[in-house]
């Protein structure tokens, strides 16, 4: 992450040596040969930590300390005094001071401190992150048996050097959050932040506010400065599900953050500069949005450098086996059951199922089926009654039955559930015996 250091010193030796020391060490250091300078150097961009003299001409470090707590709290303090201003220094720390350090001292002394407030603002960053995906469900593996999908890892495998957008395309389900990660995990950028936000999911203020953070006092409640989740991501990846949602407004604030890497907090009056990754997701048709000019042309070409559609389940059927192993390996162990699979009509019935949720559907019937087995089988009994007794499938002209063929097909499959008795078979589907008999013999 990128960790700006402004140091106010009006000695103009000692304000190099420490612009050196900690250029040395990787940071980005600007410098104020006074007070008032350094405070101009605040309205006009934003620090992670402020080094100042606590005796300077026209503004002392004291007045500093206070004006760039209220400017951005979020911006740690450190005090430079002399031995016989410590009470000042003392004071200093109670208005909100990270630290000080006496003259003279040690350039590694200082530099020491600044990493430590490197590490805690960054152990701080990733802490924000774990929550934001706290509560979210363990993510699948990428199953990848058929060629659609196999063709996407190819993609992303592809990618891996590169920092560009991603617009991820499909119908919901298809698990376009899992593709989001794993394009972040083979990135360059895997050991940085992922965040997650659905656009769909909170009114425009409150998107505002958690996208771009605001400033203490923006607004009714605003009782502190908040950091957005785009300022969270810097040098990470931020991952925008149901992209199509945002109004136009916040397509224009967002717009400015992909395009300029650089984005107001609500309220704020300083641009706050990011270097973020951005990949969208949308299950809409995009292309109809822009021709109906409900999605900006200009953000949608930024963010769709590279394009992946995620087909949907019933277009994979290789897929689905797989999966379904995968779940119910993934939540036997909550349920205390010895399942070891699936029978072979059970699986037929999973296959041949159009999916209309696509993965999201087939983990929840997974689920459902653990609970309802009794056996060692995920058996026809345990899956939902719609899916075991009208399959819906994707017509294709080379597939189109015949409505004789559907109703011997269904009849058949309802005397198998019943284990060959015709007689049940017959009262569960509201005919006679001879008339079931019928519709079997037909050719």
């Amino acid at each position: 992450m990128t960790f700006k250091i402004l140091v106010a010193e009006d000695e103009e030796i000692t304000l190099n040596n420490i612009i050196d020391a900690l250029g040395e060490a990787g940071y980005v250091v600007s410098g104020a040969k006074d007070g008032i300078e350094a405070a101009q150097l605040i309205e006009k961009d934003h620090f992670d930590v402020l080094i100042t003299d606590i005796k300077m001409p026209g503004l002392n470090g004291i007045d500093l300390l206070s004006r760039i707590k209220n400017e951005n709290p979020e911006t740690e303090v450190i005090i430079i005094t002399g031995f016989g201003s410590v009470g000042s220094a003392v004071e200093a720390m109670k208005k909100g001071a990270y630290d000080y350090i006496t003259k003279p001292f040690d350039l590694d002394e200082l530099t020491l401190r600044v990493k430590k407030i490197y590490e805690q603002k960054t152990l701080k960053k990733e802490n924000i992150a774990l929550k934001t995906f706290f509560g979210m469900n363990k993510e699948v593996p990428i199953i990848a048996k058929s060629e659609s999908m196999k063709k996407i890892l190819t993609v992303i495998e592809g990618m891996k050097d590169s920092d560009c957008n991603v617009l991820l395309t499909g119908e919901s389900g298809t698990g376009k959050n899992l593709i989001a990660k794993g394009i972040h995990s083979t990135s360059k950028r895997q050991n940085m932040p992922f965040l997650s936000i659905n656009c769909a999911t909170l009114t425009e203020d409150l998107l505002s506010s958690e996208l771009f953070g605001h400033e203490k006092g923006a607004f009714t409640g605003a009782i502190t400065t908040k950091q957005g989740l785009v300022e969270i991501a810097d040098t990470g990846t931020l991952f925008l599900d149901e992209i199509a949602e945002l109004s136009p407004n916040l397509q224009a604030k967002l717009l400015k953050a992909v395009e300029e890497g650089e984005f107001y907090r609500v309220g704020g009056t300083k641009p706050i500069k990011v270097n973020v990754r951005f990949i969208a997701a949308t299950n809409q048709d995009v292309k109809n949005l822009l021709s109906e000019r409900k999605f900006r042309e200009d953000l949608y070409y930024r963010l769709n450098i590279m394009e992946i559609h995620l087909p949907p389940l019933r277009e994979r059927k290789e897929d689905i086996k797989p999966l379904s192993i995968y779940f119910l390996q993934k939540h036997l162990p909550k349920s205390n059951k010895k399942i070891t699979g699936f029978s072979e009509e059970a699986m037929n019935i999973l296959i041949n199922y159009s999916f209309p949720g696509n993965v999201r559907e087939l983990e929840n019937i997974i689920e459902r089926a653990i609970i309802l087995e009794q056996g060692s089988l995920i058996t026809p009994e345990s899956l939902p009654h719609g899916i075991r007794v009208l399959q819906i499938e994707t017509l294709e002209p080379s597939k189109i039955k015949t409505v004789d063929e559907l109703t011997k097909e269904y009849a058949e499959k309802v005397v198998k559930m019943l284990d060959g008795n015709r007689t049940k078979a017959a009262e569960v589907l509201g005919i006679s015996r001879t008339s079931l008999w019928k519709i079997l013999k037909e050719d």
